[in-house]
């Protein structure tokens, strides 16, 4: 692959995440369709769109978990996935790559712990494997991080001992133990019942006051309205529409983002009707 698409702007200005012109196929399926998106250090952008439009995809592409077909992803600076040589670009090893992504946190719809760990080990696991953090010095900000979540009594808990809620709690705590420079959010309440989607959305607000940078893939709608600081609106593999939250939500101009919000506010108050 040649390269000989442009880098990322330099000094003050340059985002810590930046795509340029991201392709990625499935079996001749496109599902990502030239996807262009800056994110800012400290910044928190929401997307949002229907079900297979790209969003899950793009995030997996951002941590590598999917190589990209064409285009760029850079952060912090560094190209992700490859090494430019003699003005051509070269995979990375598997070692490089975990290098990588060990600067990026990602939480999945499913919590992914280790059922036969407690909560805190499931937190001290890849600082001591990954990093080679001691043990005691992995201990003491595994504690850390569950008082942080709300969980500073469930150190010894099992996985199977905790609600839905509580293990994506737990999850968040993982991945900020290896202290990203990103967090990565893939729809982290849609598997929760409804009554414990709160106390997640609460951990997020709090790590987005403190300046996480973040990218959340989500339908709640009220935590991108009023948390995010860029909101894009993706749909068929392209990004439709993106910007401040009031005005991509608040007053979209796009007729596929209006058909979109207008089918979640439809759900929303079918949902608050049910006995």
């Amino acid at each position: 692959m040649t390269a000989s698409a442009p880098g990322p702007r330099t000094g003050a200005d340059q985002p810590l995440v930046r795509a340029l012109n991201v392709t990625k196929s499935f079996h001749g399926n496109e599902v990502l369709k030239g996807i262009d998106l800056d994110v800012g250090r400290g910044e928190v952008v929401c997307l949002l769109g229907p079900s297979g439009s790209g969003k899950t995809t793009f995030l997996r592409c951002i941590n590598q978990l999917e190589a990209i077909d064409g285009g760029r992803i850079w952060v912090d600076g560094e190209l992700v996935g490859y090494r430019e040589e003699g003005g051509r670009l070269h995979h990375l090893t598997d070692r490089q790559v975990a290098a990588q992504r060990r600067e990026i946190g990602m939480v999945f719809q499913r919590f992914n712990l280790f059922p036969h760990m407690t909560a805190l080990e499931n937190i001290i696991e890849a600082p001591v494997q990954v990093k080679g953090t001691s043990r005691q010095e992995a201990t003491r900000r595994g504690l850390q991080l569950l008082e942080q979540v709300g969980l500073a009594d469930k150190p010894t808990a099992y996985p199977g001992a905790l609600s839905g809620g509580q293990q994506q709690r737990v999850a968040i705590a993982r991945a900020l133990a290896m202290d990203p420079k990103l967090m990565l959010f893939d729809e982290p309440t849609s598997a929760l019942d409804p009554e414990l989607v709160g106390d997640v959305l609460k951990v997020m607000r709090d790590l987005a006051d403190a300046g996480m940078t973040m990218i959340v893939v989500t339908h709640e709608m009220d935590f991108a309205r009023e948390v995010a600081d860029h909101v894009v609106f993706m749909d068929a593999g392209v990004v439709c529409e993106q910007g401040p939250p009031a005005d991509v939500i608040g007053n979209p101009q796009q007729a596929r983002t209006r058909a979109f919000l207008s089918r979640m506010r439809a759900g929303e108050t079918d949902a608050t009707m049910r006995p």
